[in-house]
């Protein structure tokens, strides 16, 4: 750790004209006394809907002799830092009397471990383990947790089955009776994190955007005068950050023109919106990283699509809707076709890898003191299995975890013993939830600082 000749308070803003910008984790706001400090751990989890084709995804081998499945390749360069898990379970997803609805149990039952009410109407689950870590996270960050998707959720009423479309619109509940919508939209996401939340003008800020500036255009003189007082390491991980934005800012206002340009029926479309699947998964995903580089939030979800979705994936060929496609019925050709949406969804989850391991954070980058999930609540998608899911751990969480490694549990354990661990090691311990029976070892703990 190199003190710089300036201290600056770990909450620093830039301010101007109705924006704010926060600024990344810099050596200048480590005094000295502090240099030792552990860094903070940041919560991530991303899931995948319909399942995935086991045979291709499951590894062989226990420890760390294990091979990945074919599927999980484009994740060997981060295996280092990766948990791959087998054995566990959302039993709450099973039916248990309710009948058909296995996707809507799904989505509801990932991060909560609780059997959510059958209903168009009478919404009721159990309070989701981001949302957990939120309610203490959130002492010490601007935003509590982000819930970001790629695909809209504006359904309503009934989604599979008798049961709401707030089952499989989101994975994130407030409370048993709360559902939080996810945000899909790149420019919604960046005015959370860098519009002014002392501004209630909402007419001038959108003035500001509309002139297709970048927000370190309003900041800039207090940019300059900062970077003037940092030692060269902060410096270098400043323009880095501005780098970022800047290249953010300007995807976003690419896809706004490409979509204005478009020739479309009278409907209303979302601003900001890629076409390309794999564009918007990236846009949102550096999102992500801004947010815990920024340490905007240390808790972020993130759904590659609803539970359910029967997108086709044209970019890749791909024309049949997902969700059908999982009926494959031991089909090949459609069970094909189900692989490659399983591998293009892997490498999505590596490309936020990358960038977590891209981003300095301390000493260390922000993929060493994250956790991050990665999997699914269903399994088998053509059976609508709920046991042995499909469940990924990366990061170290700043020390606490062990990458590198294959473990099998008992058929059953519940995924929210996991959860319940991940918890613990960002400094939420939490003795049960959902239907949690105790804890899964990670690693070695270590004591975390909170601020």
């Amino acid at each position: 750790m190199i003190v710089t000749k300036k201290s600056l308070p770990r909450r620093t803003f830039l301010r101007g004209m109705g924006v704010t910008m926060a600024l990344p984790l810099l050596d200048a706001m480590t005094p000295a006394l502090a240099a030792n400090a552990k860094p903070v751990v940041r919560l991530g989890f991303v899931y995948v809907p319909n399942g995935i084709i086991m045979e291709h995804w499951r590894p062989t081998g226990e420890g760390a002799d294990f091979q990945f499945g074919s599927t999980m390749k484009p994740l060997e360069m981060f295996r280092d830092q990766l948990q791959v898990f087998s054995g566990l379970a959302q039993v709450q997803g099973r039916a248990l009397g309710d009948g058909a609805g296995d996707h809507a149990r799904a989505g509801a039952t990932w991060l909560t471990g609780v059997h959510p009410k059958k209903s168009e109407i009478t919404i009721r689950c159990g309070i989701s383990a981001d949302q957990i870590a939120a309610r203490e996270l959130s002492k010490y960050t601007q935003i509590g947790s982000l819930e970001l998707g790629i695909e809209s959720n504006q359904l309503a009423g009934g989604c599979d089955s008798g049961y709401s479309c707030a089952y499989t619109n989101t994975m994130s509940w407030r409370s048993e009776t709360t559902p939080l919508p996810i945000e899909n939209n790149p420019r919604a996401i960046f005015e959370r994190l860098f519009g002014d939340g002392e501004s209630t003008d909402a007419k001038a800020r959108l003035a500001i955007l509309n002139k297709q500036r970048s927000i370190l255009d309003y900041v800039n003189g207090n940019l300059k005068r900062l970077n003037g007082t940092l030692g060269k390491s902060d410096q270098i991980k400043l323009n880095e950050y501005t780098d970022a934005v800047r290249d953010i800012e300007r995807r976003i206002q690419k896809a706004e023109q490409q979509n204005a340009a478009m020739k479309l029926p009278v409907m209303e479309r979302p601003t900001a919106v890629p076409e390309e699947f794999e564009d918007h998964v990236r846009m949102v995903m550096d999102l992500h990283v801004l947010a815990y580089q920024t340490d905007m939030t240390r808790v972020v979800s993130l759904m590659m699509a609803r539970e359910g979705s029967n997108r086709p994936y044209r970019n890749i060929g791909i024309s049949d809707g997902h969700h059908n496609l999982t009926h494959h019925q031991n089909e090949a050709d459609k069970i094909a076709k189900v692989t490659k949406i399983n591998e293009v969804h892997v490498k999505m989850f590596a490309y936020l890898l990358e960038r977590l391991k891209a981003t300095p954070d301390g000493d260390g980058n922000l993929l060493e003191n994250s956790l991050v999930l990665y999997g699914s609540s269903i399994s088998d998608g053509n059976l609508h299995t709920h046991h042995d899911l499909p469940i990924v751990l990366a990061g170290s969480g700043a020390g606490q975890a062990k990458g590198n490694r294959h473990v099998v549990y008992p058929k059953d354990t519940p995924l929210n013993n996991l959860l319940l661990s991940m918890l613990e090691k960002a400094g939420v311990p939490v003795e049960q939830f959902g239907d949690s029976t105790g804890k899964i070892e990670l690693g070695k703990s270590v004591q975390l600082s909170k601020v």
